[in-house]
């Protein structure tokens, strides 16, 4: 047991260190070069890397300023939730840091800012969703708003990233320029999609609700021809009183379709609710490890 949970937790501080390379790479490598500032602290190095690069002639490197600005946020974190669950986000700006210093200056893509928006989104939104995944954070805004989710449940992470990138992204849009804001907007349009499907899964699927005079036949054909399980909910329509089976069914994409073309073959009357499931655990789904 003990074995198991050590491995467990190298293959957690593995994704995380994997995580920050892709985040590295977006924020230096490509976002860095055109100056453009998608939010969190290393929005901010970017920030004053080129303006003292600008007015002094001084560089002040992105994995400085990245590690010096956590410093104060690890303080209070340490206060309000303790060392064990510093852990992950000390690891994660760590590896972050590390790898700002280690990743030689190479743009990328050049002259082009909409590759750049593009790409970097892809990138950095595939790394911090496999580090958030693998339960930790990069420290900065990543911490702040795993920190607030614990107050705020009902906004996901990435929301409230999304909310603190704004205003560093305005102070962005102040130092190079407003063109340069609206096109770091975008980028963090598709960092926060990209992010929310590596949390969430690729392969999510559908959720039916099914209310039809016809339960039986309707649940009898998904069951046997598309293999699928059914649940009858008890349900009281409120207008008529009249006690009711709601069909609950989970279909792939893919057999959506299918059903839809099921359920009205046999019922024309039928009223069917259909919506996404972002995490489908169990079988005949995602097996549970």
């Amino acid at each position: 047991m003990k074995l198991k949970c050590n491995l467990s937790d190298v293959l957690t501080y593995l994704l995380i260190a994997l995580g920050t390379v892709f985040m590295a790479v977006g924020v230096k490598n490509i976002y860095d070069v055109a100056h453009l500032v998608t939010g969190g602290f290393t929005g901010i190095s970017i920030i004053l890397k080129g303006m003292t690069q600008t007015y002094s002639g001084i560089v002040i490197p992105l994995w400085f300023t990245n590690f010096l600005l956590n410093i104060p946020l690890f303080v209070i974190a340490l206060y309000m939730k303790g060392i064990q669950y510093l852990k992950k986000s000390i690891a994660g700006t760590a590896f972050l840091s590390i790898w700002l210093y280690l990743l030689p200056e190479i743009p990328l893509i050049r002259n082009d800012i909409l590759l750049t928006v593009i790409f970097g989104g892809l990138i950095s939104g595939f790394g911090i969703g496999i580090v958030l995944r693998a339960g930790g954070t990069t420290g900065g805004v990543d911490l702040l708003a795993t920190l607030i989710h614990y107050k705020m449940p009902h906004y996901s992470v990435t929301q409230i990233m999304q909310v603190l990138d704004a205003v560093i992204i305005l102070i962005g849009a102040y130092s190079f320029g407003i063109n340069m804001a609206l096109y770091a907007i975008l980028a963090v349009f598709i960092t926060v999609k990209v992010s929310d499907n590596v949390i969430e899964g690729w392969k999510y699927s559908k959720t039916a609700y099914i209310i039809t005079e016809k339960y039986e036949q309707i649940s009898n054909a998904i069951m046997e021809r598309l293999e699928r399980g059914v649940t009858a909910l008890d349900a009281v329509g409120m207008y008529s009183r009249e006690e009711k089976d709601v069909l609950f069914c989970v279909v792939s994409k893919k057999e959506i379709v299918k059903l839809k073309d099921l359920i009205y073959e046999l019922d024309q009357n039928a009223f069917v609710i259909i919506t996404d499931a972002r995490e489908v655990l169990g079988e005949g789904f995602i097996r549970v490890p």
